[in-house]
């Protein structure tokens, strides 16, 4: 019997990618402003059109149950995504609050528990701290972070996914064969 192991490889193709990310993200880190933009103007239309094709499945679904929350769902993504394109400002503000506030809460869980963890006190308390600073600084000053948080973010993330596929690859699945014990008759 074969069963599927994940392991982490790197080929040749993984390393052109992660150079390829790497450089693309200090493009983007280039231009935060403009990046911010664009990623508020994404969310903008994968809400509105997750939206529509949800209320469209609830209406196929009507007679099979659970169309109400899925129109539910449909219609708060198509009013999201209608709002944000019609004032991205108003969305890369409540993206930034958002960002903020996630920064704040993942802080304070970081700093808790780093006194409840044995091991790893140090680092759970400074990246907890860290954090914190963050979310307080974001939430105090959204006008100021709001045109280069999510740009400056986004670059981050794509150098990070780069640097990460040049060092240690994908995972990839691999079949191993297991040794399935034998029965000796008697």
């Amino acid at each position: 019997m074969a069963t599927l192991v994940l392991e982490r490889r790197r080929t040749g193709w993984d390393v052109v990618l992660g150079i390829l990310l790497v450089l693309g993200g200090f493009v983007v880190l280039g231009d935060v402003v403009l990046a911010t933009v664009v990623s508020v103007l994404l969310i903008a239309w994968t809400s509105l059109l997750s939206g529509i094709v949800m209320l469209v499945g609830a209406l196929f679904r009507i007679r099979s149950g659970g169309a109400w929350s899925a129109a539910l769902g449909g219609a708060v993504l198509t009013v999201l995504g209608l709002f944000m394109l019609r004032n991205p400002i108003i969305g890369a503000v409540t993206l930034t609050m958002l960002a903020g506030a996630l920064f704040l809460t993942g802080g304070l869980a970081r700093v808790v528990a780093a006194f409840q963890s044995p091991q790893h006190k140090l680092i759970l308390a400074v990246s907890g701290l860290v954090s914190i600073g963050l979310g307080v600084y974001v939430l105090i000053n959204p006008v100021v972070a709001t045109l280069t948080l999510l740009g400056v973010l986004l670059g981050v993330q794509i150098v990070v996914e780069g640097l990460t596929l040049v060092t240690l690859g994908r995972l990839r699945a691999s079949a191993t064969a297991q040794q399935v014990p034998q029965s000796v008759p008697a």
